[in-house]
């Protein structure tokens, strides 16, 4: 495949993801809000099918990265630095399935303001990867 096709791929399921990571917590913010078990149910359901499709935008926006960086042979120190915030965003990913599960199960011992700075995570990540992707300091 040509390697702008797999770099534009890449760039859509990434926005993509970043897109659920976004507003995936800010559910949770509501989530830790209301009180009503009807909202909390509905909240829940939102919650489970947002995460079970921006799971698979990851799975895509992942494979597209690593043929990029694998078969098209894209390096540098950025890279390393680049992959390493890649492999802590999965971890916030998974993180959330865990809050999510907790939220579910009424075991959630944050609050709504504890999601709203969670949230602001992956806006940080994002920075520093468009800072490193497109800049390429090292």
């Amino acid at each position: 495949m040509d390697y702008l096709i797999v770099k534009s791929l890449h760039i859509v399921f990434v926005v993509s993801w970043f897109a659920g990571l976004f507003y995936l917590p800010r559910l949770f913010v509501n989530h830790a809000m209301v009180e009503d078990a009807a909202t909390k149910e509905r909240l829940a359901l939102m919650e489970r099918k947002l995460f079970r499709f921006m799971t698979g935008i990851a799975v895509m926006a992942s494979i597209f990265g690593l043929w990029l960086w694998l078969v098209i042979g894209i390096g540098g120190g950025w890279m390393h630095v680049k992959l390493v915030l890649v492999l802590f965003l999965i971890g916030y990913h998974h993180y959330c399935a865990i809050l999510m599960r907790k939220l579910a199960e009424d075991k959630n011992t944050h609050s709504h303001v504890w999601f709203r700075w969670f949230n602001e995570i992956p806006v940080l990540v994002l920075l520093a990867v468009t800072f490193l992707v497109v800049l390429k300091p090292f």
